[in-house]
C-alpha cells in the first residue's frame, strides 16, 4: 500500500469573538474531521489555521493542542487575507496528512455552519 501526503481543508464560523465561541467551533470542526476521516494525530504532518481579522480572542491552535494526542502536532495560526464582502468570523484549516493513497477519494473536507457556503460542491457534514 502506497502512502502519500494528502491535504484536508475545512472551515466553520463563530457567532462572536469570544474564547468560548471559538473553542466550541474549533472543537466541533476537529471532531468532524476525525469522525469522517481515518486519521490519527501521529499521521498529521502539519496544521495551519487561518482566521478572519475579526477573531482575536484565542488562537485556534491553542485549542487544538489541548486535544488528546495533538500536543506533538505542528500547529500554526495566521490571519486570513481580508477581502471586502467576504465571510466574517470564519476559521479555516489546511491539514497535511500522511495517509494511504487509497484514502484520497474518501477524504471528507468539513465545512460547517456559515462556511458551508464556501464550498457548496462538497458533501455537507456535521450540524447546520
Amino acid at each position: 500500500m502506497a502512502w502519500r501526503v494528502l491535504a484536508i481543508r475545512g472551515a466553520t464560523t463563530v457567532s462572536e469573538n469570544s474564547i468560548e465561541a471559538i473553542r466550541e467551533a474549533v472543537t466541533e470542526l476537529l471532531d468532524e474531521l476525525e469522525a469522517h476521516n481515518q486519521i490519527a494525530p501521529d499521521q498529521i504532518i502539519s496544521t495551519t489555521f487561518s482566521v478572519t481579522r475579526d477573531l482575536d480572542a484565542i488562537f485556534p491552535a491553542a485549542i487544538a493542542r489541548q486535544r488528546p494526542h495533538w500536543n506533538n502536532v505542528p500547529l500554526l495560526d495566521v490571519q486570513q487575507m481580508y477581502v471586502e464582502g467576504s465571510l466574517e468570523r470564519c476559521i479555516r484549516f489546511l491539514i497535511h496528512v500522511n495517509m494511504p493513497e487509497t484514502h484520497r477519494e474518501t477524504i471528507v473536507h468539513p465545512y460547517l455552519r456559515g462556511a458551508k457556503n464556501l464550498r457548496p460542491d462538497l458533501k455537507p457534514v456535521g450540524n447546520p
